[in-house]
């Protein structure tokens, strides 16, 4: 190593989407930090590309878009995505025949599908723009954490050329799935979700909207664009999505508990065919005719993990999938990276600042955490109710409510790390977080005594004006006062949303169990009685099931 050579001051092992993101984000915040990114892959990648991520939800969207700045290459180069669609089509190919929830036209606070090959050379040719130095086809051969405020060592190299030697103050671990850091230190941790996914990708539009020729199936949306949503076909244990990418590719997946199906009867492109043939037959005569279509095929047993730490006050950290994942339904996947990374992005400016990072890092990585967990409780034990009309619809709302309630308010107001209004409303966020974790109890044990019918109606979700409103509200901009009232205000909404789904239950389901959240709805005064009628989408939906 040169002595003379002074130390980089972020060096980021992995230029995929999480590491890219991150130097953009580092930049961003103090244009004079020296970063290097070091990516295996050699650019640019082909479109298309061998990757899991095509879809992303409010809280990535707004990151990739307003954070980083990214919005023009979105609006030109990736497709706008037409929300998430759900069909109960489990062994049918008359979808106009099913349950459909959706909306009929977008709302307001949209998203993007992502073609990540296209997204991840743009932003590699971003990155250089903005001065972060991008080495492509960068094997790291090694890397010396440094301890006690000592600086970090890394090797890398060129295939076939000499070894380079650097030092670094910060090193972030954005090498995906490989983990360098995590393997390094043993910090991989099981979680308790043993899902696993089968995706490949056809070289081909598949058009959903051509899968009906009934008027008034077709006259449901406003445009006819379901092919633009993230649709879900659903069934018990499963779901198969179904993802249009901006390079002319339709991405398809099957993401499965092995409970209910072994990933030996889908792990191939021929068995996950025949899997098609019997669960999903719509698709699979979409498919059969264009099997050269075929562009790629992977899959990966047991996707979900968790992490035993991801920030450390010895200056490195954990980006994207090298520290944790869930699980794609919902598409968290870009929302924890966007996370993830602001927080990484804070702990580097407070270093910069002379600050200490021990109390930050301690409580970012306790909050992180918290998001996590609340997160996979949406996962754990419920993929037995993905094949169920009359529960699904009622945990999507919820789902989204408390997405759209608290996470996403945390992140569209810019409050992640501000720890002053996170300990204010301490109270209020515990509270949600309890009825989430109730709530999905609740609908477990509902979807074990549901009747499961399957009428053919559309839940239209933009037919819901709080619902529509609260999406509108992610980009009202807040001061401290107003968004402490916006939390206060999201924490009634959930309760009496909580009230209103028991309520619900219980009234087909007398026997059902619901005490554990009739406790904690019961430890809290009950919101305003002026609160808005909360669930009209389901109303609706129980109406068309007694029907």
């Amino acid at each position: 190593m040169n002595a003379s050579t002074p130390p980089h001051d972020v060096v980021i092992m992995g230029g995929g989407l999480a590491g890219l993101t991150l130097a953009l984000q580092l930049r961003q915040r103090d244009p004079g930090l020296d970063v290097l990114v070091l990516e295996r892959r050699t650019h640019p990648v082909p479109a298309a590309t061998h990757k899991v991520g095509e879809s992303t939800v409010e809280i990535g969207a707004h990151y990739f878009a307003e954070v980083l700045g990214l919005k023009d290459h979105l609006l030109h180069a990736q497709l706008k995505k037409f929300g998430f669609r759900f069909f109960f089509s489990e062994g049918r190919r008359d979808i106009d025949r099913v349950t459909e929830i959706g909306a009929s036209r977008p709302l307001p606070t949209g998203s993007w599908q992502i073609d990540r090959g296209l997204f991840e050379n743009f932003l590699a040719e971003e990155a250089q723009r903005r001065g972060i130095r991008f080495e492509d086809g960068a094997l790291v051969r090694q890397v010396t954490l440094g301890r006690g405020g000592a600086s970090h060592e890394l090797s890398w190299q060129h295939p076939g050329a000499e070894l380079q030697r650097v030092q670094a103050r910060w090193v972030i671990d954005a090498c995906g799935r490989a983990g360098l850091i995590k393997r390094q230190l043993g910090l991989a941790q099981d979680n308790d979700h043993a899902a696993h996914a089968v995706w490949f990708r056809v070289n081909h539009r598949i058009d959903i909207d051509r899968w009906s020729d009934d008027p008034a199936w077709q006259q449901r949306c406003t445009t006819p664009t379901r092919w633009l949503s993230t649709n879900h076909l659903v069934g018990a244990g499963y779901w198969v999505w179904l993802i249009p990418l901006a390079s002319g590719s339709h991405s398809v997946g099957i993401v499965a508990d092995p409970a209910w199906h072994p990933s030996e009867r889908m792990d191939s492109f021929d068995k996950a065919m025949d899997w098609l043939r019997e669960y999903q037959p719509r698709l699979f005569d979409e498919l059969d005719p264009r099997r050269d279509a075929l562009q790629d095929f992977a899959f990966f047993r047991r996707f979900s993990y968790d992490c035993k730490q991801v920030f450390s006050t010895d200056r490195w950290a954990l980006a994207g999938e090298a520290g944790r994942f869930l699980d794609p339904f919902y598409s968290p996947g870009s929302d924890f990276i966007a996370i993830g990374n602001t927080y990484i992005t804070e702990l580097v400016m407070l270093d910069r600042a002379g600050r200490r990072l021990g109390a930050h890092v301690q409580v970012f990585e306790q909050i992180f955490k918290s998001f996590y967990d609340s997160t996979l409780a949406l996962y754990q034990g419920q993929y037995g109710l993905f094949g169920d009309p009359e529960v699904l619809p009622s945990k999507i709302i919820w789902d989204y409510t408390y997405y759209w309630s608290v996470l996403a308010q945390l992140f569209f107001q810019q409050r992640l790390a501000d720890l002053a209004s996170l300990s204010h409303l301490r109270d209020e966020l515990l509270h949600c977080q309890r009825l989430n974790l109730a709530v999905q109890d609740l609908l477990r044990r509902w979807g074990e005594v549901s009747a499961r019918r399957n009428p053919p109606v559309m839940l239209d979700q933009a037919s819901v004006p709080w619902f529509v409103e609260l999406n509108r509200s992610l980009t009202d901009a807040l001061d401290d006062d107003a968004f402490r009232q916006r939390l206060r205000e999201a924490t009634a909404r959930l309760h009496a949303l909580a009230a209103e789904m028991l309520q619900r239950a219980l009234a087909g389901h007398p026997g059902l169990d619901g005490s554990g959240l009739q406790a904690l709805l019961a430890s809290r005064p009950a919101p305003s009685p002026h609160a808005p009628m909360l669930f009209p989408a389901v109303a609706e939906a129980a109406a068309a099931l007694a029907a």
